[in-house]
């Protein structure tokens, strides 16, 4: 599959190497895994011949060394003498050699020092303070333990916080650059195919390049792809956040999976699962990046009207799909699991269809705020609310699968109290369906 859409990011990262010619530069790239962090630093240094890459592994600092000392030598066409057994040495090796030498050092999955030797993060800190004054590096650190990458860079006790002089959060493609990929892969995809598309992969550069590879472009394809013996998707869920939760995984999967089925709400979980979950909660908000908060607009910031959205598309239904019914997992019991995602396929998708929409209305830059809205008990519940205060123009969005099941009647009277809240605004309520896409 070509490489797609990560222009500013390149255009970014191109920058800061031309900076880095005069003045030391570090950077922190971040972002959930699968997303593409790697493949964007090969793209964007495939041409310099300089550019070293070095890969932590969770194994003996003594090799790790001996590797990263061999690499260097080949890319640098350096020689380094006697045997090296921390990173430490190795790191101030390349800061002094970067006194007189510009080049790319790039450290991927960097948090794994953590199970390596925690003491790299202080050692790397004392060096880059003495050395960054007189050196022309081009330092980037990256990353995919969410978790631990934020610890490292923004927690104030720790000893590279504020050292970084960049960061990027790399993020999932967007619903143009979806429809860019069908249209040069799948000329004649269909708007059931671009939401089946979006609703799997929520723009993750991995899956996307999965389905693309294997010609999955319809929810059939998609499906036998997703449910089969040695599917990749199968475990994904696990494999990508058992690191970022560690001892505590079960309590955390099962409130991902009770979001995903639609328990939303803070006291419903809890009377689900009878514990307390409101630190779990803000955990996955503020240090995993795994959920949101979902607030009825023109609520008052600290009102308790909230509900709890899971931001990737691909977990939401693999917690909502794939872990709720494990026990059909183990068996190898694919064709049940398919007949339920297809028997709730046309309610499940009509919630993905508002997230679609949402996103879709951010990347035309025309608001200043995007939301949903509803009333006490979920009443005149609006699936779109979208505000130009410039203009003064409100875009009041009700979504549907079908535009039939649409009534605009019906949702300018819900929209009442709205208008009453934005007087002198300028509203429009519009229908949104499949055939919008």
């Amino acid at each position: 599959m070509k490489f797609y859409n990560r222009e500013k990011e390149l255009g970014l990262l191109s920058s800061i190497k031309e900076r880095s010619a005069t003045d030391a530069q570090m950077t922190v790239v971040v972002g959930r895994r699968r997303i593409g962090k790697t493949s964007l630093l090969k793209k964007a240094f495939e041409n310099e011949e300089t550019a070293l890459y070095l890969f932590v592994t969770k194994k003996n600092e003594i090799l790790i060394c001996e590797e990263f000392k061999e690499e260097i030598e080949r890319k640098l066409q350096v020689k380094t003498y006697g045997l090296i057994a921390h990173f430490k040495d190795l790191f101030q090796y390349l800061m002094e050699l970067s006194e007189t030498r510009n080049f790319t050092l790039i450290i991927d999955e960097f948090q794994e020092f953590y199970s390596v030797n925690p003491s790299v993060y202080s050692e790397m800190q004392n060096i880059w303070d003495s050395y960054k004054d007189k050196s022309k590096i081009n330092l980037i650190f990256c990353g995919s333990i969410y978790s631990l990458m934020k610890n490292i860079f923004e927690n104030s006790k720790e000893p590279l916080f504020a050292r970084a002089t960049e960061r990027i959060y790399l993020k999932p493609f967007n619903v143009n650059t979806l429809k860019e990929i069908l249209a040069d892969n799948y000329s004649k995809f269909k708007a059931e195919d671009l939401l089946a598309f979006y609703t799997f992969t929520g723009g993750v550069a991995k899956y996307v390049e999965l389905l693309v590879n294997k010609k999955a472009f319809t929810l059939s394809k998609i499906l036998d792809e997703i449910f089969r013996e040695n599917s990749l998707f199968i475990d994904e869920g696990r494999n990508v956040l058992i690191e970022e939760f560690g001892k505590d995984y079960a309590t955390y999967f099962s409130i991902l999976s009770l979001i995903a089925s639609s328990k939303t709400s803070r006291s419903e979980i809890e009377s689900i699962l009878e514990v307390s979950v409101g630190g779990y909660l803000e955990r996955m908000e503020i240090d995993f990046n795994l959920i949101k908060k979902v607030r009825p607009m023109f609520s008052k910031p600290g009102g308790r009207n909230i509900k709890y959205a899971i931001v990737d598309n691909f977990l939401n239904f693999w917690f909502r799909f794939i872990y709720k019914y494990q026990s059909a997992v183990e068996i190898g019991n694919f064709e049940y699991l398919r007949t339920l995602v297809e028997r709730d396929y046309p309610t499940y998708t009509g919630k993905i269809l508002e997230r679609y929409f949402t996103e879709k209305f951010a990347t035309q830059h025309l608001y200043s705020a995007i939301g949903t809205y509803w009333e006490k008990g979920n009443q005149n519940e609006i699936d779109i609310i979208a505000i130009n205060d410039f203009e003064k123009t409100v875009l009041v969005a009700e979504v549907k699968r079908k535009k039939e099941n649409i009534s605009i009647p019906l949702l300018e009277e819900k929209g009442k109290n709205i208008q009453s809240q934005l007087k002198g605004y300028t509203f429009e309520f519009q229908g949104l369906s499949m055939d919008d896409m």
